[in-house]
């Protein structure tokens, strides 16, 4: 019996890449100080406006599902990656594609088997070796970014929530300097970051005084002062983290664009 050329080369092409999916590969990078942001689902539309993260920290995961925060622990060996399930959550509401959407994203993340860099991105895979979300590096720079404050330390060691109807806003330039609205005034100030540790200057402020909402002026204090007690930044996502240098929170901002 005679046997075409072709067939065995190309059963040897089949069971070459066969393996190729199967095996994870070796040289996969560490994930420990690197931070991501979903950039695909596979078979699924990102719902606009969204942002799911991962950020790895030496065995801690923590992240955005893109309505609720998690945390929890992994592990890797080589590179096979294994996610502790269940991870812990807050429990905000969202709209029912955001909910099926960030139920999808921890499923991929929990169950993921390997992962591997390709062009920059981190993929998910699965046992068979398929590729369950790609995510791209979370920028991390502040520059050329504006964000709005959704918390602010009271300096009575709480984070409370704006006033209704007001707006605190930071835009990070690329002159080293900080601007934006206090909620009545508008302020300036210069900033200076590396890596997580993040400070502030002496803010120049105008001088506009507010009568409403009650409670605008005190307000306004309240987050001039917290500026200067910055220290370090988390960023995650469309959320911003400013904390002191004891690690309690000064800051959390929304916006990022």
């Amino acid at each position: 019996m005679t046997t075409r050329p072709w067939t065995i080369p190309a059963a040897a092409a089949a069971l070459c890449m066969a393996a190729s999916m199967m095996a994870p590969a070796a040289d996969a990078p560490s994930l420990d100080g690197t931070a991501w942001v979903l950039a695909d689902l596979p078979g699924r539309a990102l719902v606009k406006g969204t942002t799911a993260t991962a950020q790895f920290a030496g065995n801690r995961l923590s992240g955005s599902d893109g309505c609720n925060s998690y945390s929890g622990t992994y592990t890797v060996k080589d590179s096979m990656l294994q996610v502790t399930s269940p991870l812990a959550a807050t429990l905000r509401a969202c709209p029912p594609d955001v909910t099926t959407q960030a139920t999808s994203f921890m499923a991929v993340l929990t169950g993921a088997h390997s992962y591997r860099i390709r062009g920059g991105k981190l993929q998910l895979l699965s046992a068979s070796g398929e590729v369950q979300a790609t995510m791209a590096p979370q920028p991390q720079s502040l520059t050329g970014t504006s964000w709005q404050a959704s918390g602010i330390n009271n300096g009575k060691q709480a984070v409370v929530s704006l006033l209704q109807g007001t707006s605190v806003t930071m835009s990070f330039g690329a002159d080293g300097r900080v601007s934006g609205s206090a909620g009545c005034n508008t302020y300036s100030a210069q900033y200076k970051s590396e890596g997580a540790n993040l400070s502030f200057g002496q803010a120049g402020v105008t001088r506009k005084m507010c009568a409403s909402p009650e409670g605008i002026m005190e307000q306004e204090q309240q987050f001039l002062r917290a500026l200067t007690t910055v220290a370090t930044m988390r960023r995650d996502g469309d959320r911003l983290e400013l904390r002191t240098a004891d690690g309690a929170i000064a800051l959390t901002l929304r916006g990022g664009g």
